[in-house]
């Protein structure tokens, strides 16, 4: 089974960046659709960004645009998530996860159809 790690977390001020990133345990990790995803106390998981197989086409929810960006590439296995002028209602674990049917994820930017979910890192936006 694909194991997903997500790292790059941790406490940074309101509009500080922090850069995540998520590495997956085989090669395969590339021919999917890759999402990220984050969960608030009490609060579902919510879909952040999600881009292609191919690097495409992106996602973004609406309180992120323009302040995140998804990007694959830098390594092999790997999807960051690139954070800027972060928020305290960013404040969340943050979690990665590929779409388990292929390339695009066609159903949405959404928790359904992701899966090999990782452990989460904390991004905690505060002071």
């Amino acid at each position: 089974q694909l194991q997903l790690v997500e790292s790059g977390g941790g406490l940074v001020r309101p509009g500080g960046s922090l850069r995540l990133s998520c590495a997956a345990s085989e090669v395969t990790f590339d021919h999917y659709a890759v999402g990220w995803f984050r969960q608030a106390p009490g609060q579902e998981r919510e879909g952040v960004a999600c881009i292609s197989s191919d690097g495409r086409s992106e996602y973004y929810t609406d309180s992120v645009k323009g302040r995140f960006t998804i990007s694959r590439g830098h390594a092999k296995n790997a999807v960051d998530l690139q954070m800027n002028s972060l928020k305290p209602e960013d404040t969340a674990k943050y979690y990665c996860a590929r779409f388990l049917t292929g390339g695009y994820y066609y159903t949405g930017c959404t928790p359904d159809g992701f899966g090999d979910w990782g452990q989460g890192t904390q991004v905690t936006v505060s002071g």
